[in-house]
């Protein structure tokens, strides 16, 4: 009684593309719609609560930085590169410094 199936199963028929597609079009409407949005409800909010210019204008200047962060992630995640993670867990840090400790 030795069968033997050479059968395919496509387990995934699609699937991942889908998914794939799902979670760029997720990306996309936070990137570009959701964080945008509530940076702009934030100074909103934050003028009318206060009803005064400085917290209103560091409002802000906290939205744009998050706004700027988020619209420029392309160029954000290439700041750490895979030496300074080798390095770090390797446990080669840098000496601390006299006012350090």
């Amino acid at each position: 009684m030795d069968k033997t199936v050479n059968d395919t199963v496509i387990v995934a028929a699609g699937w991942i593309q889908t998914g794939t597609g799902i979670g760029n079009d997720i990306k996309d409407l936070i990137f570009n719609v959701a964080i945008p949005v509530l940076c702009g409800a934030f100074v909103v909010i934050v003028g009318f609560r206060t009803k005064a210019p400085g917290p209103t204008i560091m409002a802000v200047i906290f939205a744009a930085i998050v706004w700027g962060s988020s619209a420029n992630m392309d160029t954000l995640k290439d700041k750490t590169t895979t030496k300074d993670i080798t390095e770090y867990d390797s446990g080669r840090r840098p000496s601390p410094m006299a006012g350090d400790q």
